[in-house]
């Protein structure tokens, strides 16, 4: 009986610089077998908050995978087992008994990899061409991709492919289900498993329920004339622009005090370990962003200190990269005020969870054409609903209906949305 490998041989998951205690094993990227060097990617972990390539440690030949996809890896626990590489001449080594099947090398390809010569067959290993994302779409709508055809470069099954597939095949359990205890198929009823964005969604909101006292002030603004700033934006720049980063602009001038009145309080977070309210000078500006995986919520640090054009910017891009899961876990943390802009989607007013420890959070509604009163006189503007929610604990109601109102009367007043910002340089 061989002896184990030595210690010094066994790649243990790192924490991947979040302070999670496991990631999920989305994709193997070796094979056993492999000879891989330093920084090769090993596989593509998920965390709660993004999409990581782990890279090889070292030098060596892969002699144990430790894990299939979609389980779930503790921080700490064996990941990959190399054995020392053998000189030219020597046979190599057998694999162990509880090594993961050898599979035919891929080929190593550039950084989006090469595909198969035969469209729509799969790549060197037989497996379907689908990126990871793809592959996880089809694992929770119980898609079976050797059976999808695509339409993507070089045979490649894209989102659309899996989805219209839903319509016209029925419905297989995927593996994650049919594994009792983790979930499964019960007739008309699935058992999905809380994991990865989903389950630290629930866990933060829970935790923010039960420690916050939250209250909620709703009103709407008269937007007609920031609209007709808009556009005219719009056309002198050429960009797509929303109304969210007009709304950012003039939640930045209020928390900082550029707007007149003290609402610092709103930009605050608490820290219940020491009872202590954390009052921010600067204005981290958390924007929640809808994702295949569940919400996420992109930061853009020192907000108070940028104009309209460039929170529009950031905007678009953070949320971007927070979709395709390649947003870096630093821009997921350290907010100190979030805004919900749901109103993309649908609904007018709500009653947002506070992204604790914050102290609050903004929700914008769907706009909508509606009757106004201005000089007395009845007529049709552009209405914008807004819901703050506040941490009772920190905010008094007097102060965070104040501050809505101030958030309004700026947005009916839009020429002070374009104000220099960065007068400290």
């Amino acid at each position: 009986m061989s002896n184990p490998p030595p210690v010094s041989d066994e790649f243990r998951l790192p924490d991947l610089g979040e302070g999670l205690d496991e990631a999920e094993l989305v994709e193997w990227c070796v094979n056993v077998g492999q000879h891989v060097q330093e920084n090769d990617v090993l596989a593509k972990m998920e965390t709660a908050k993004a999409l990581v390539d782990l890279p090889s440690p070292r030098e060596g030949i892969i002699a144990i995978l430790h894990g299939q996809p979609g389980q779930a890896i503790k921080v700490g626990t064996p990941l990959v087992t190399y054995r020392a590489a053998q000189p030219a001449a020597a046979k190599p080594a057998a694999a162990p008994a509880a090594a993961v099947a050898e599979e035919p090398q891929k080929d190593a390809g550039s950084v989006v990899g090469q595909l198969s010569d035969a469209p729509g067959i799969g790549d060197s290993s037989g497996k379907p061409l689908a990126a990871p994302a793809v592959r996880r779409l089809a694992k929770e709508l119980g898609v079976d991709l050797a059976a999808v055809a695509g339409t993507g470069i070089g045979g490649r099954i894209t989102r659309g492919d899996v989805e219209s597939a839903v319509s016209r095949a029925p419905r297989t359990p995927a593996p994650q289900e049919a594994r009792g205890g983790n979930g499964h198929d019960q007739g008309d009823t699935v058992r999905v498993p809380f994991r990865g964005v989903r389950r630290a969604i629930a866990e933060h909101l829970r935790y923010s329920v039960s420690h916050a006292i939250h209250f909620t002030v709703m009103d709407e603004a008269d937007v007609t004339s920031l609209d007709h700033l808009r556009r005219k934006l719009v056309a002198a720049s050429n960009e797509k622009i929303t109304l969210l980063p007009f709304v950012a602009t003039a939640v930045c001038m209020v928390l900082s005090g550029r707007a007149g009145g003290k609402f610092t309080r709103l930009n605050s977070t608490v820290d219940d370990d020491r009872d202590e309210i954390v009052q921010h000078r600067s204005v981290h500006l958390g924007i929640a962003t809808d994702t295949d995986s569940g919400l996420m919520v992109p930061v853009i640090r020192e907000a108070e200190r940028m104009g309209v054009l460039e929170l529009s910017r950031l905007i678009g891009q953070l949320a971007q990269s927070a979709r395709d899961r390649s947003i870096p876990p630093d821009s997921l943390r350290g907010s100190t005020f979030t805004i919900s802009n749901f109103g993309s989607i649908a609904g007018r007013f709500g009653t947002p969870i506070i992204n604790y420890p914050e102290a609050a959070i903004l929700a914008v509604g769907r706009s909508r054409e509606g009757v106004v009163v201005r000089g007395g006189m009845l007529g049709v503007g552009k209405l914008l609903p807004l819901s703050l929610s506040a941490d009772h604990r920190v905010v008094d109601g007097a102060t965070a209906a104040t501050a809505l109102a101030k958030i309004i009367e700026l947005l009916q007043s839009p020429e002070q949305l374009l104000t220099p910002v960065r007068e400290n340089g």
